[in-house]
């Protein structure tokens, strides 16, 4: 299955972005969450059903490597991007395991790991039975300059290590990095210590908008840094704010200008770009991006 055979042109009969520009729409697998884990084959299936070209995968707590490959293989799809976290709550690979995941990346074809999310510090822990969400808000709501300090030299160094593997290495955003620090934020912190030549920046373009930022903006302060995309809307009338909350809208239905920012995205060197639905999800989480696609493949070459 080709990319052009994945792709369909604009409503109006012009060639569509994606189409034209010979880039597949990519599905990051959290989105399916427990529909992945009751049949990966299946859920890979679909989505290549629905015109879907590569994923991103949210860990590698799933099957074997070799399987994961098998099953991509047979559903047409590429998996260049994962997501790897740098601390776990229990069992699960980290970006301390460096080995096991340049051996998974390898088989599958990963070419980029992804931090999903901030390093949180080595604060006390909460009192027993705080709900796990709420110590997570506190504790990244504490973090101070010199937290994202320290943040930004781990980046660098598991930057160094994995592209000494052949493995680029970027930083995926939340809204909470986007809370003031002084006459900062946390995001500048990182992007101003990190070096460009190892780091880049996976921008999540609905947590941007949650934090009350422009991701057109944000996209032209800082040219180079951006080389993959997730794709999410919000609601026009969400709250802006730093704790973790978003107001989901189905992508092409929210206030992102996605016309204006899927040509200065490419502009701008991304190409990789992965939808991503966050809870709650009202209907089924298939019918979520089955929503997504339809709309990104309408949206024509501007």
């Amino acid at each position: 299955m080709t990319t052009s055979d994945l792709e369909t042109s604009a409503g109006d009969g012009t060639k569509g972005f994606f189409e034209s520009h010979r880039l597949p729409v990519g599905a990051q697998l959290y989105t399916l969450g427990p529909d992945l884990q009751a049949d990966y084959a299946g859920a890979l299936r679909s989505l290549a059903a629905l015109g879907y070209g590569a994923v991103e995968l949210a860990g590698l707590s799933g099957p074997p490597p070799r399987e994961v490959r098998s099953m991509l293989d047979a559903a047409g799809l590429r998996c260049p991007s994962a997501h790897i976290p740098a601390q776990s709550r229990g069992p699960g690979v980290t970006l301390a395991d460096v080995d096991a995941i340049s051996e998974a990346a390898a088989v599958i074809g990963v070419t980029d790991i992804v931090m999903p999310f901030l390093l949180l510090p080595d604060r006390p822990e909460p009192a027993p039975g705080t709900d796990p969400m709420t110590a997570i808000r506190a504790k990244a709501a504490s973090m101070t300059a010199d937290d994202y300090l320290r943040m930004a030299e781990f980046m660098n160094d598991r930057a160094r290590t994995f592209g000494s593997r052949g493995l680029r290495f970027g930083y995926h955003n939340h809204n909470v990095e986007f809370r003031p620090l002084g006459a900062t934020t946390g995001y500048e912190i990182l992007l101003e210590n990190t070096d460009p030549a190892l780091v880049h920046f996976q921008m999540d373009v609905g947590w941007v908008a949650a934090a009350g930022r422009d991701p057109l903006a944000l996209l032209a302060e800082h040219p180079g840094r951006f080389r993959q995309v997730h794709v999410k809307d919000l609601q026009s009338t969400a709250r802006s704010n730093f704790d973790l909350e978003q107001d989901a809208a189905e992508v092409g239905t929210g206030c992102i200008e996605w016309d204006r920012l899927l040509p200065a995205m490419y502009a701008a060197g991304v190409r990789q770009f992965f939808v991503e639905r966050d809870p709650p999800y009202p209907k089924p989480r298939i019918a979520h991006l089955e929503a997504a696609i339809t709309y990104l493949k309408s949206v024509a070459l501007s």
